[in-house]
């Protein structure tokens, strides 16, 4: 049986495992009956904007391309629409080839012939999901590369060689000609990665990589760059996508500071495969500050055993779910990025069984399908809590909402906090294993009404439970041991706040109307307990 894992990033592996966070499981002392625990603030000051929050789109389109169409819209619904997920961004990989990469369904297939001219019927799987995001009115779509065209690197293939310098400018026209393509059929990629993961090579080939030295990062750029504005193209350029927060911070301003360069460059991207600590956290908001770009988070998986750095264990559970939800809290209240994007929103390698966790599978996926669909004919959708910690964040934590700090927290108590049109969102998570009080005070313009609250937690999915009372600006809260909990406030007393409205205008409902719940508990969404089950 082919089981699929995530990219193998062996010199990694054990600086991860050295690094990896300790204190998942915290319990909490009962607070006492005569003191009531003392209130975390929400900063007035406004702190970043948030853009937007997604997945990737490589490399489980190339097996769904196979799937009952059925089944892949579907999919679509689980990930862009309101009832699912609403992600509010979607990378899509433009794929390299595939030559010589030893894992089939890794071998992104690319446009170019030989003679230069296109094969626009290629990618039928990538394309198919992008242009359902783009039908789901998904507000940043992003084209991401690992690797060149292979004609064009020095070893010929889609992995373990460089672009050569003399192609170049080829490389930058080719993905202006994608780029042109696609919004021809009327989707608009809104951002392009030239280069991901520039630091590794991917020697091995058992996926699609491209090495990028630092002084060859601003000639990409700047060759991407000048082509898109030679044909007037508004789709900015986001780098450099390395997989480490250490590279990116020692790095960036390096290939940055090169003349003519930084003009092209419409945000910094990093990932956070060293697993870092607070400190290089905020050493990224430090970088990207410097330089007068705003930082996002672009791609993290394959956490576990109870901490955030790189293992191998497939766990469906709250546990793993939380530890995501500790590292989205993290990138936006430490390194204070704008966006979070999660390596890939569907995955085929959960191992021995899907329901439970085990060491043989992989947590990069969200949902999973069976890797032997092929020859079983098994087209079921197994879902992990990670899929509904991630929509704790993404399904109200809209584009355009404004994170706010917030300090003195519980011990084993995470709080981020949003705002946008008179409206506040504030995620919690709660490591504890006890039932935990939160009180939190609104230090500027204070919610006066709790108008929704809901929670994921071990047996229960987005499950709408009783909304915290609100007094002279503060909430107070009763957080459920090992559980994720969005609450929405009102700064209005009737509840129609500006954004209220034109979430409804525009189909974006926050929870789960009555006339929705049916759709829900169809796609397996909603509050019926599931934790991890197929559908």
């Amino acid at each position: 049986m082919h089981v699929s894992h995530p990219r193998k990033r062996s010199l990694l592996l054990t600086a991860s495992a050295a690094l990896a966070v300790t204190g998942a499981l915290l319990t909490s002392p009962p607070a006492s009956a005569d003191a009531a625990p003392a209130a975390a603030e929400v900063s007035p000051h406004a702190a970043q904007t948030i853009d937007n929050i997604g997945a990737s789109g490589a490399w489980w389109v190339n097996d769904l391309q196979h799937f009952d169409p059925k089944v892949q819209a579907r999919v679509a619904r689980l990930l862009f629409s309101p009832q699912g997920l609403g992600l509010s961004s979607y990378r899509y990989n433009i794929g390299g080839g595939g030559v010589a990469v030893t894992t089939p369904a890794r071998a992104a297939e690319d446009f170019l012939k030989s003679g230069g001219s296109y094969d626009w019927s290629k990618d039928n799987g990538g394309q198919t999901f992008l242009k359902y995001a783009a039908r789901y009115g998904v507000k940043d779509l992003i084209g991401f590369v690992n690797s060149a065209p292979a004609q064009w690197t020095t070893n010929g293939k889609s992995c373990g060689g460089r672009l050569k310098a003399e192609n170049e400018n080829d490389f930058a026209k080719y993905i202006a000609d994608v780029t042109d393509h696609f919004a021809r059929q009327g989707v608009r990629l809104d951002y392009i990665s030239p280069f991901n993961e520039p630091d590794n090579s991917f020697a091995d080939c058992g996926q699609e990589g491209m090495p990028v030295p630092v002084d060859q990062r601003d000639d990409i750029v700047r060759a991407l760059g000048a082509e898109q504005r030679a044909r007037h193209q508004k789709t900015g350029i986001i780098a450099d996508e390395s997989s480490k927060t250490t590279q990116f911070t020692s790095e960036v301003p390096q290939w940055m500071a090169q003349p003519g360069t930084a003009q092209y460059v419409a945000k910094l991207a990093h990932h956070t495969y060293d697993n870092p600590d607070d400190g290089q956290l905020g050493n990224v908001y430090e970088t990207s500050r410097s330089v007068g770009r705003t930082p996002w988070a672009t791609e993290i998986c394959c956490f576990g055993k109870g901490g955030t750095g790189w293992n191998q264990e497939y766990d469906p559970t709250i546990d793993n779910a939380l530890l995501m939800s500790r590292i989205i809290y993290k990138d936006f209240a430490t390194a204070h990025d704008s966006a979070f994007q999660w390596w890939v929103a569907l995955a085929s390698g959960y191992g021995s069984d899907p329901s439970t966790r085990n060491d043989q599978g992989w947590n990069d996926g969200l949902i999973y399908y069976d890797p032997d669909y092929a020859t079983n004919g098994d087209q079921k959708l197994y879902f992990t809590k990670r899929y509904y910690a991630l929509g704790q964040y993404s399904r109200f934590v809209r584009p355009g909402a404004v994170a706010h700090n917030v300090t003195g927290a519980p011990d084993g108590v995470e709080v981020s906090s949003y705002e946008r049109n008179s409206q506040w969102v504030v995620v919690v998570n709660n490591h504890n294993t006890t039932d935990t009080a939160l009180n939190l005070h609104f230090a500027g313009k204070a919610p006066v009404r709790a108008t929704q609250a809901v929670r994921t937690s071990a047996d229960e999915n987005w499950a709408r439970v009783a909304k915290p009372a609100v007094s002279d600006g503060t909430v107070h809260a009763t957080l459920a041991a090992r559980s994720i909990t969005t609450y929405v406030f009102d700064e209005k007393s009737d509840g129609t706040s500006a954004l209220t409205g034109s979430l409804r205008a525009a189909g974006h409902f926050l929870g789960f109307p009555e006339e929705l719940e049916e759709a829900a508990r169809v796609d397996g969404l909603g509050h019926w307990g599931r934790t991890g089950g197929s559908s």
